[in-house]
Order: structure tokens, then C-alpha cells, then sequence
């Protein structure tokens, strides 16, 4: 699970329980808009945050240049044409969201199209709350390889 520049510590902190309740790493890309010693981070991921397995990157790009080949990035957005339904993932994944307020950056949306995915909504929902977006991304990857 790869959170970009994740701005509300009460969704990072859900998004952290449910990494520990299916065993995802969770990759946090700075800048941060909290302190990871936030109160409501804290009390949103519960005791789980103690054994979360958390890394913290400076950039996207740092991230990716340590990840390897074979694995695949998807771009989760409200911009993309395809659902995941459509994707078969694999285990070593990695699901990408963006920030609540603005999503992923346009350039990399742009730049891994062919890789953007769309959580389907009915017409005229804008988006999703952060935390419940990844659940449903998490889910649906498991579900393609469990």
C-alpha cells in the first residue's frame, strides 16, 4: 500500500490497521501532512501502529528505484478509464493513492496511464474517502490471488 503525500492522520492511521490485518507494508511518500507521533494517527490505527510494518520515502521515485521489476505500481484515481476489476494483481503489488485533497500528482497519472485505475461509483459521486478506497483496492488485489 503506497499512501502519496497523505494529509488526514485519522485515514492514514485506518489504512495502517488494515495493513496489519492483511499483512501490506505500508509505504508513506513525503511530504506528510501530520507528525507520525499524531494523537488521531495514533488512535485511528490503534495499538496495531506498534507493529505496523511502515516505511517512510522522501520521494515516489525513491521508492520506486528500490522496488524491482517485477513488480507492478497501480494508480488508483477517479481520472482513469479502467476498473480494477479488470486487473489480475500479484502478490509484490503495489496499490497507490494519492492525497485526499488533490489525488495523485497529474504528471504521474500521465505518465502511468496504462497503469491508472478507477474504483467504479455512480455518475455524479466524485470520489471516495481515502481510507475506504484503499480497502476496497486491498481487497480486490487479494481476492485476485488468494
Amino acid at each position: 500500500m503506497v499512501l502519496v503525500e497523505p494529509e488526514i492522520p485519522p485515514n492514514t492511521g485506518n489504512v495502517g490497521r488494515l495493513c496489519m490485518a492483511t499483512s501490506a507494508r505500508l509505504h508513506l511518500v513525503e511530504p506528510l501532512g501530520f507528525n507520525l507521533d499524531d494523537k488521531q494517527l495514533r488512535r485511528a490505527g490503534m495499538d496495531y501502529w506498534e507493529e505496523l510494518d511502515v516505511k517512510v520515502w522522501p520521494t515516489f521515485e525513491s521508492l520506486r528505484s528500490v522496488a524491482g521489476d517485477r513488480s507492478s505500481f497501480w494508480f488508483f484515481t477517479t481520472k482513469a478509464d479502467s476498473s480494477f476489476w479488470d486487473i489480475k494483481f500479484s502478490p509484490g503489488d503495489y496499490l497507490v493513492f494519492g492525497r485526499e485533497t488533490k489525488g495523485l500528482p497529474s504528471s504521474l497519472l500521465e505518465e502511468q496511464k496504462s497503469n491508472c485505475l478507477r474504483i467504479p461509483m455512480v455518475n455524479g459521486a466524485r470520489s471516495l474517502n481515502l481510507a475506504t478506497a484503499v480497502g476496497i483496492g486491498v481487497y480486490g488485489a487479494l481476492r485476485s490471488f488468494l
